[in-house]
């Protein structure tokens, strides 16, 4: 029987027009039987086990211990790391590249603040100009403390701030507007002490160009001391300088699924400077290679996963070294970043990155899929009956050259050095008003101080998210799982056959 070509062609259209109302809708015809999001996620969430992980985080701890207590960038103890990460994947079967990259390294020269016969040593923040040799000398002067201090040019009228040391207790403001409005009252140097327990870490937003004065941080307790110093004159001695250093990222990709739909998930490899760096960021670092192990090099998914083991994360220099060497195409190619940070943190949370500016913490745009994301782990965690906050896309990581390029972007995190409210307390355990990681960037950061139970859950988290966005990225930008796109292609090629046949 001849075909009508017209009625043909009409059934060409309406199988496109079935087909496009399956995948909108979500729902797929019986017959089809396509791939759900439910069974690699599952079988993942299955396979990947704390006490698989725990292991790497056994083998990056002697690293860290034959190589003077760090695994920073630029150590052996990185070096041995980048080399366990290789291995485990090449036995695995993928293909690994391990590109160079150059970052500047921060070398401290001087870090003392010396109030008359107490000599005490602080951190020089992040992106601070550095004192003259020898240091600068005034009068130690301490700005009141209210609900916001050294914040505003209030804080510091009546005080005789011109050629004064200022000693600023931390909160209320970022450090770069401490130390802008210190400067504005005529202090030569600026110290901020902790408001609670836990290391005196911190960087200047902005970078190295929002630096007015050479500043530098110290614990409550030393904070406490030098109260009590305040008129004292006092010598502040901060000096680093840059020094160009050689390092590796680690970059695997499985060699199946699309490979212009990439899902690409990272964690910091490296310490920092004289840390074991376990919990930050061993922990990221060893549950994505677990889930990598276990998902394989040839998995049966729609979209490929590449997975990338960053150098030199505080700096951001290792991932965005791989930035920039992708063109536009390539960048193209990546679907979503997903980044892993701090997730056994010893008084720790369950954040998940605020892609939809629900919890306002997060200042700035975000790209298009990054809601998404953040709800695809909120799924995972309220289905584990744990609640969750979101977190800002934090300019220290990995994250903000992929959300400025309009890259997806989302991922878990366990907290660090800032404290944890009672609230999150009576919601996730643990001390109220104690930093997230109260070991953050000390040499406590070891396999003694890991929250095993928060990184069991995190590391399932990665799991599910990985084999999720794996099966599709359909909410992310559009593309349907591989069996929808097999239908679309049969339905299609059916219709066109009928059309030839019938002409």
């Amino acid at each position: 029987m001849r075909l009508n070509p017209l009625r043909t062609t009409g059934r060409l259209a309406l199988a496109t027009m079935a087909v496009a109302a399956v995948v909108l809708s979500g729902i797929s015809p019986a017959s089809a039987a396509p791939e759900s999001t439910a069974p690699l996620a599952d079988t993942l969430v299955h396979k990947v086990t704390i006490d698989k992980v725990n292991r790497h985080l056994i083998a990056m701890q002697r690293f860290a211990d034959r190589s003077g207590g760090s695994r920073a960038a630029y150590t052996n103890g990185y070096r041995d790391s980048l080399d366990y990460v290789a291995g485990k994947l090449r036995d695995a079967g993928f293909d690994v590249q391990t590109p160079e990259f150059t970052f500047d390294r921060r070398i401290t020269d001087a870090e003392s603040i010396t109030a008359g016969a107490t000599k005490l040593s602080t951190f020089p923040i992040i992106h601070t100009i550095s004192t003259p040799v020898g240091g600068l000398t005034g009068t130690l002067v301490h700005v009141p403390v209210d609900a916001n201090p050294g914040c505003d040019a209030a804080d510091y009228a009546g005080l005789a701030m011109t050629g004064a040391i200022a000693l600023i207790k931390r909160g209320g403001c970022t450090f770069t507007q401490k130390q802008a409005m210190a400067a504005d009252a005529g202090a030569l140097a600026a110290i901020v002490y902790n408001q609670l327990e836990g290391p005196p870490r911190g960087i200047l937003a902005g970078g190295p160009t929002a630096s007015r004065i050479p500043t530098g941080l110290v614990t409550m307790a030393e904070g406490a001391q030098l109260v009590a110093l305040a008129g004292t004159t006092t010598t502040v001695d901060i000096r680093t300088h840059i020094q160009p250093t050689v390092s590796h990222n680690l970059i695997a990709q499985t060699k199946t699924g699309r490979a212009d739909n990439v899902i690409l998930a990272g964690a910091q490899l490296d310490s920092e400077d004289d840390v074991p760096g376990i919990n930050d960021n061993a922990t990221g670092s060893a549950a994505l290679l677990e889930v990598a192990l276990q998902l394989g090099s040839k998995p049966r998914i729609s979209n490929a996963v590449r997975f990338a083991f960053w150098g030199a994360e505080w700096t951001q220099s290792g991932s965005r070294a791989y930035i920039d060497t992708l063109d536009f195409e390539a960048q193209l190619d990546i679907a979503m970043y997903l980044h892993f940070d701090m997730l056994g943190s010893l008084n720790a949370g369950h954040f998940v990155y605020d892609g939809d500016d629900s919890d306002r913490v997060a200042p700035g745009p975000r790209p298009f899929g990054c809601a998404q994301i953040e709800k695809t782990f909120q799924t995972f965690y309220t289905a584990l009956g744990v609640p969750t906050e979101g977190t800002n896309y934090d300019a220290n990581t990995d994250h903000p050259y992929f959300v400025a390029l309009g890259i997806p972007t989302g991922g878990v995190y366990g907290g660090s050095f800032t404290y944890k409210t009672a609230a999150q307390a009576a919601k996730w355990g643990g001390t109220a008003g104690a930093a997230f990681d109260p070991n953050h960037q000390t040499p406590r950061d070891n396999l003694g101080n890991v929250n095993r139970a928060f990184l069991d859950r995190n590391a399932d988290a990665i799991a599910y998210g990985l084999g999720t966005y794996a099966t599709s990225t359909e909410d992310i930008n559009g593309v349907p799982p591989r069996a929808q796109r097999a239908l679309t292609r049969s339905l299609t090629k059916s219709a066109k056959a009928e059309v030839a046949a019938a002409s």
